[in-house]
């Protein structure tokens, strides 16, 4: 168990060495969902996540031989990072276990910080075992990712910042993969104000807390968004501290979270990762829970690549039908394809792709199939579009999003 001591001396350990991080409110946010909202900026840590808080708490509380043998730890990400930055900073050797189909750019970043990347096993769970072997046989110590008092105690600090600044939060939202993270929020918060509502997320595809919190078998599995919460097993210390101290826990869905990353994007001007948006996810889904409420939302992480936000900003773009795609089967002469185009133009809509197709065999010999990408402002105005090309004659068909 941690108590608001530990947070507070964690605290002591952390300052001057971490950023203390922006809580600021968000106004555009809070007209979208009807409640007061405040977002906690962990995205600006150096390394971009709030796991800098928990390694540098666990690294700073090391014996000098404990240093000199160094550390070891298990990680697909962000706690590769956090732990590899502060173990250089402190002169730790350092030596991170990664999944073998870990992508290049984060094993970069890890071994930029001055790590030693071992990739191994499929899955974390296979990495696991091989740090802790590694640790058994070198002496190492094993910095965990979530499931230990000092790395939770790190993370706890998020709470009293929090509510330093935004004093009047009735409910603060915090996302869960491990639970090293909710569980010092959850006892800074509850310690602070008795009062304070504390709501647990998780995506849909690992609802491990979920699920355990209610006596239920845990089936997790699939491609997420939010990969930095994709743990199958929530941690033994968050299943001794959380019970007594969650109003809920709730589950998103993968649109849901693309919804909220983009929001973060266009709204917020900041970029957020899947795990680090599942706080605003949760709004998202279900703003009349929260409506009139003053929420506090952890934007724990912002390490998402550049080409998944640019897609998810995409997807969302059709979602609100402002980018739009029309078959259309025309005479295969000239002329036709710049009425097509006179038609788009004269009602504002923006030509983004055109593609022809004559080989499908059900279009006629001398006919061909056309489509047509185009950028409109919204869902009626791409009914005007539609309803234009349909009078004069080209009975356009709508292609669903993602395609055909």
């Amino acid at each position: 168990m941690i108590t608001l001591d530990d947070i507070d001396a964690a605290a002591r350990v952390l300052k001057g060495h971490i950023l203390r991080t922006p809580c600021f409110p968000a106004p555009r946010l809070s007209a979208l969902v009807g409640a007061e909202v405040w977002v906690k900026y962990e995205n600006q840590q150096v390394t971009a996540s709030f796991k800098e808080r928990g390694a540098l708490n666990k690294l700073s509380s090391l014996t000098p031989d404990e240093r000199k043998r160094g550390v070891v730890a298990m990680s697909a990400g962000n706690h590769a990072q956090a732990v590899a930055y502060h173990a250089r900073r402190l002169g730790i050797p350092s030596t991170i276990v990664m999944p073998e189909g870990t992508p290049f750019v984060k094993v970069a970043a890890t071994e930029a910080h001055g790590a030693t990347v071992v990739l191994h096993g499929a899955t974390l769970d296979v990495s696991q075992t091989k740090a802790q072997d590694l640790a058994n046989t070198h002496g190492l110590t094993w910095v965990h990712p979530y499931d230990d008092p000092l790395i939770a105690a790190g993370q706890g600090t998020i709470a009293r910042e929090m509510l330093e600044d935004a004093p009047d939060l009735d409910t603060i939202i915090v996302p869960v993969g491990g639970g090293g993270l909710m569980s010092g929020i959850a006892v800074g918060a509850k310690a602070l104000k008795p009062s304070i509502r504390m709501v647990a997320v998780e995506a849909q595809l690992y609802p491990s807390l979920h699920a355990a919190l209610r006596g239920l078998e845990s089936v997790c599995g699939g491609a997420t968004l939010a990969e930095g919460i994709a743990v199958k097993h929530v941690g033994k210390l968050a299943l001794s501290i959380l019970p007594a101290l969650l109003e809920d826990t709730v589950l998103v869905s993968e649109t849901d979270i693309e919804r909220a990353v983009n929001a973060y994007l266009t709204l917020q001007k900041t970029m957020a990762e899947g795990a680090g948006a599942a706080g605003l996810a949760a709004l998202l889904a279900d703003p009349h829970r929260y409506r009139g409420r003053k929420v506090g939302l952890v934007l724990c992480g912002g390490n998402i690549d550049p080409r998944m936000a640019a897609s998810v900003m995409v997807r969302e773009l059709e979602r609100e039908e402002r980018i739009v795609g029309f078959r259309i089967r025309i005479d295969d002469k000239p002329g036709t394809l710049a009425a097509i185009s006179t038609i788009l133009g004269r009602l504002g809509a923006n030509i983004l792709e055109v593609e022809h197709k004559r080989m499908f065999l059900d279009v006629p010999a001398k006919g061909a199939s056309v489509d047509v990408m185009v950028e409109t402002r919204d869902g009626a105005h791409a009914e005007r579009v539609a309803q234009a090309l349909s009078e004069e004659g080209f009975q356009p068909r709508r292609i669903p999003a993602g395609g055909a």
